[in-house]
């Protein structure tokens, strides 16, 4: 069963009818059990990617504050190995930054092959946070969608599997997270003013988000919508669109490994043959 919801090119995207509270029909107890499953199934999907080397995996996570980017770095991967992911989360650009185009601190973060990378925020924000400050010139962001393309298919026909996923939160959900950080100081730390001012451009960001989902969402880089209001849910939909993605490149993977046994098997039987010859020679 699919958690998610996948955007189909070309279509257009209505966020306001997709239920951010799903529960797939599941009970937590059986979405958590569920998602284990699946985290341990990516472990082994990881080590197969990562021995073979023969396509990286790009993992980008877009949504509102308090959508549960963090958490669901921390619970979707739990069982990767840490050798074979490398994680970025991008913030406002620097100076140096700013003296490049704006996806240059992008691709340089990109992941080789053999590895998973994640994104925490992307190139992304380029067509959301400048949009609804107003950071640069329509005629400047509006351009972005078409570069944004041509850059993930680039990454794409470079072998590249690219996964987006939007977390769809409610804004009833976010301010009840926002009050709850207040409440604990444990994770008080979290807390800042931003958060309360960003939450007053509520539909600005929907609307940006809504037209990124629309106009950036190619066959190479589809986006999936993962309802968010649910923690669990939230880690059980990305942990399974993961999974089917990763789990349609095993028999290149499995050729490649096969190939490579090979090669070593040879590699080791030659060296046993010359020892045996030298031995014999004595």
């Amino acid at each position: 069963m699919a958690y998610s919801v996948t955007v189909e090119p070309g279509k257009k995207v209505d966020l306001s009818k997709i239920d951010t509270a799903a529960d797939g029909g599941l009970s937590k107890s059986e979405g958590v059990k569920r998602t284990q499953e699946l985290t341990d199934r990516l472990a082994d999907l990881q080590q197969e990617l990562y021995a073979a080397s023969v396509h990286s995996v790009l993992v980008v996570l877009q949504g509102m504050d308090t959508s549960g980017k963090d958490g669901a770095i921390r619970k979707v991967l739990t069982s990767v190995n840490p050798q074979g992911c490398q994680v970025t989360s991008f913030k406002a650009p620097n100076d140096v930054e700013l003296d490049h185009d704006y996806l240059w601190r992008i691709h340089r973060r990109t992941p080789a092959k053999g590895m998973i990378g994640v994104f925490n925020r992307s190139h992304y924000e380029d067509v959301l946070i400048v949009r609804v400050h107003d950071l640069v010139p329509p005629k400047v962001w509006k351009q972005r969608y078409r570069q944004i393309n041509d850059f993930e298919r680039l990454l794409a026909s470079n072998d590249t599997i690219v996964c987006k996923f939007f977390l769809h939160i409610s804004h009833k959900e976010q301010e009840e997270r926002l009050l709850a950080r207040e409440q604990d100081v444990e994770k008080a730390y979290k807390l800042s003013p931003d958060d309360w001012k960003e939450r007053r451009r509520w539909d600005d960001y929907l609307a940006a988000y809504q037209d990124a989902l629309e106009r950036c969402n190619t066959a190479e880089a589809p986006w999936t919508i993962v309802p968010a209001d649910r923690k669990w849910y939230r880690n059980l939909a990305i942990a399974e669109s993961l999974v089917d993605r990763l789990e349609g490149h095993r028999k290149t993977w499995s050729a490649r490994l096969k190939e490579l046994s090979e090669q070593r098997l040879e590699e080791l039987a030659e060296i046993r043959e010359r020892d045996d010859a030298e031995q014999a020679g004595h």
